[in-house]
């Protein structure tokens, strides 16, 4: 039987931030290896934290932050079944994308277990943008299966596979293998709307 995503994601991850080092890009913006570990185990170890708080846990060093990472997260609430793959799960693909893109690694086509978690973010992450867009309507549509639509026709039309669609929807649009069609006023609304989730 396979890992759970969040177990695999993790391990993966942080295989490819040990073989990286500290200092190399991610997608996020001003962010290097070395902040993107610190951010994870902030966001599993701590409710709130300050810049303080992020300086302090980078200068324990990669090594150190990525054995904390490798311990697993925390019995509550991330690794109780739905939380453990919708949400942790997911934002341990996307960071692995931000480091892996970042580096020159292309899109992973052998993960379906990946493309059916995203596929059912997307469904939250469409109905938050839909809202941005408004008056017009998104629809996000991949290669097999039902597209899904969120408000009135008249949509900018988001096309990839689900792991591309969930990587544009959390910002990623310039790394996200995607197609964008729809009536020019859609498509600029969804050009100009906030992303990041």
């Amino acid at each position: 039987m396979a890992d759970p995503i969040d177990v695999s994601e993790r391990r993966e991850l942080c295989d490819l931030l040990t073989e990286l080092g500290p200092d190399a890009p991610t997608l996020c913006e001003g962010w290097t290896t070395l902040d993107l570990t610190a951010h994870l185990v902030l966001r599993e170890h701590f409710r709130r934290w300050t810049d303080e708080r992020m300086a302090a846990e980078k200068a324990k060093g990669l090594p150190a932050l990525v054995d904390r990472l490798r311990g697993g997260a925390p019995l509550v609430p991330w690794r109780l079944p739905k939380i453990r793959t919708l949400m942790n799960g997911v934002e341990y693909f996307i960071h692995h994308e931000d480091v892996r893109r970042a580096n020159g690694q292309g899109r992973r086509a052998d993960r379906p277990d990946l493309e059916q978690a995203a596929w059912r973010l997307t469904g939250y992450a469409g109905k938050r943008l839909a809202r941005q867009i408004r008056p017009h309507g998104l629809e996000l549509r991949r290669p097999v299966g039902n597209p899904r639509h969120f408000g009135p026709a008249g949509r900018a039309v988001l096309s990839g596979e689900p792991t591309e669609l969930l990587l544009y929807l959390s910002g990623r649009r310039d790394a996200a293998a995607v197609g964008l069609e729809g009536s020019t006023s859609a498509v600029a609304a969804l050009r100009d709307a906030h992303t990041r989730f």
